[in-house]
């Protein structure tokens, strides 16, 4: 069994999701998890100009960060996040690599104005988590609706698609665990 080291960044009140998702991942995926805090200033990666954390960046801190044990490495956080080409991201992973990254921040109905829905922002946690994981397992996005693996642009795409993987997809992730 490998191991999923899951990271908290500016997490603040939310941070007691990390232990049910870490639960829900070790079922999907596997891997024995481990909680840690990041080894890093998260701040390296804070854009001015934005107000926004650049995933990119967070990426690579992750990796000089992770020991060579660790199988895959996903970081949680509060914060809004963005890539130079896009004005968001719910996440972002490496293709085939090791680190990921998924924020809270515009998945949490507070932001959109609407009262507080902990258990659809948990869901909606679980959902970008497996995605953003399965990309570390080579999977591109899916054009099954059916699968966790369908590209999400808004929020409300994450909340029509399953948190599971399609029989294809489950297939590869299976192939690439091997």
């Amino acid at each position: 069994m490998g191991v999923l080291r899951l990271l908290p960044i500016h997490c603040g009140t939310r941070a007691p999701l990390l232990g049910p998702l870490g639960e829900r991942l070790q079922k999907v995926f596997n891997l024995e998890v481990q909680h840690a805090a990041p080894g890093f200033d998260c701040e390296v990666a804070f854009d001015t100009s934005r107000g926004q954390y650049n995933s990119r960046i967070l990426l690579a801190k992750l990796l000089q960060d992770t020991p060579p044990d660790v199988t895959r490495v996903l970081a949680v956080a509060g914060v809004d996040l963005f890539i130079p080409v896009l004005t968001y991201v719910f996440g972002e992973a490496q293709l085939g690599g090791r680190a990921a990254i998924v924020s809270m921040h515009r998945l949490d109905d507070e932001i959109y104005g609407l009262p507080p829905n902990p258990r659809r922002l948990f869901q909606r946690l679980c959902t970008e988590a497996v995605h953003e994981l399965g990309h570390t397992f080579n999977l591109v996005h899916c054009h099954r609706d059916e699968c966790v693996m369908a590209s999400s642009t808004y929020v409300e795409d994450i909340d029509l698609k399953p948190g599971a993987f399609c029989s294809a997809c489950l297939t590869a992730i299976r192939e690439a665990s091997r």
